[in-house]
């Protein structure tokens, strides 16, 4: 058998960038395991914000100022929820909102999200296969210093990121069980490649690797496992990354996200703003590539994706 599949962990909007340049080169050869610890219900609806994000992006549908929604939204549902003094906090637009009321109709019909996920996808065009990294429920719960514990959509968007991280946990971790289609693939003689995409490595990659299983399967991979960084110039791309690391005790680089990964990954993709940090990296025991990370545009993502295949290649002949 070919080893020509390609499985990324992805979740936030800089993980979509990169599945979708991934997608553009690899089709049905890419299957992307996405965060579903930011899940959560609201208004009595189960929302799936990192799947979406992946979805959405992969359909060409994902709203191209924000990354996440779609674009073309329209915002009549929160306008008359807010007038009835209804929870306007977190926004749903018009047509994301079709989105969680079937899946949540799915859901309670006892469909599994994994099925859902994957019927959605086929509707919107999508050729790669995206899965949820469990049908169990995950939350991130983030502990803050100024209010105790909160869920993390509440600390991310209510709150706005502000209260100071000082640990997280995924309650449900557990009991949770990783797909069997996601456990198969590593298992598999067909995977030719792992790729940690730029996500935020404590509340997007972290709760995959938790899941029981995922992780050991990773380890047990027996070609090249890659991450590229999330962390440019000391700053995140997107998202509260850097403000993590440093609430949590890590360097606020690329180096200190590689760090998070030692002893999983055999290469890391270092953006060309940090190149200093090369020695630095390749001291944890990881070969790096050095790299244009930024993806403004769709051919930026095309070719970044075709730059860390061809390291995923190149560490496989290195052997």
């Amino acid at each position: 058998m070919a080893r020509d599949q390609i499985v990324a962990l992805a979740g936030g909007v800089g993980g979509a960038k990169l599945a979708l340049g991934l997608a553009a080169i690899l089709g049905e050869r890419l299957s992307i395991v996405v965060n579903t610890a930011d899940d959560f219900e609201h208004l009595g609806l189960h929302v799936s914000p990192d799947l979406d994000t992946v979805m959405y992006t992969l359909a060409g549908l994902a709203n191209p100022e924000t990354g996440w929604g779609r674009a073309g939204e329209s915002w009549n549902f929160m306008a008359a929820l807010s007038q009835l003094g209804g929870e306007s906090w977190f926004n749903l637009g018009d047509r994301d909102l079709a989105t969680h009321v079937e899946r949540t109709r799915r859901l309670r019909a006892g469909e599994t999200l994994a099925a859902v996920t994957a019927d959605l996808c086929r509707r919107l065009g999508i050729a790669s296969q995206v899965l949820p990294m469990s049908n169990d429920a995950v939350r991130t719960v983030v502990a803050t210093a100024e209010e105790g514990e909160l869920d993390f959509q509440h600390w991310f968007v209510r709150r706005r990121c502000e209260p100071a991280v000082t640990v997280i946990r995924f309650a449900g971790i557990e009991g949770a069980a990783a797909l069997p289609e996601a456990l198969a693939l590593l298992a598999g003689e067909a995977v030719r490649g792992l790729v940690i995409c730029p996500s935020n490595p404590f509340v997007s990659v972290a709760p995959i690797l938790a899941v029981p299983g995922l992780r050991a399967s990773i380890e047990r991979l027996r070609v090249p496992r890659v991450a590229v960084t999330p962390i440019v110039g000391g700053q995140a791309i997107k998202g509260p990354a850097a403000k993590m690391l440093a609430e949590l005790g890590h360097p606020v680089s690329a180096a200190g996200v590689a760090a998070c990964y030692r002893g999983l990954i055999d290469g890391f993709v270092l953006d060309q703003a940090d190149r200093s940090a090369k020695g630095e990296i390749e001291g944890l025991g990881m070969r790096v590539l050095v790299a244009d990370t930024m993806m403004r545009t769709h051919a930026d993502k095309r070719r970044l994706a075709g730059e860390v295949l061809d390291f995923v290649d190149k560490l496989a002949a290195a052997g």
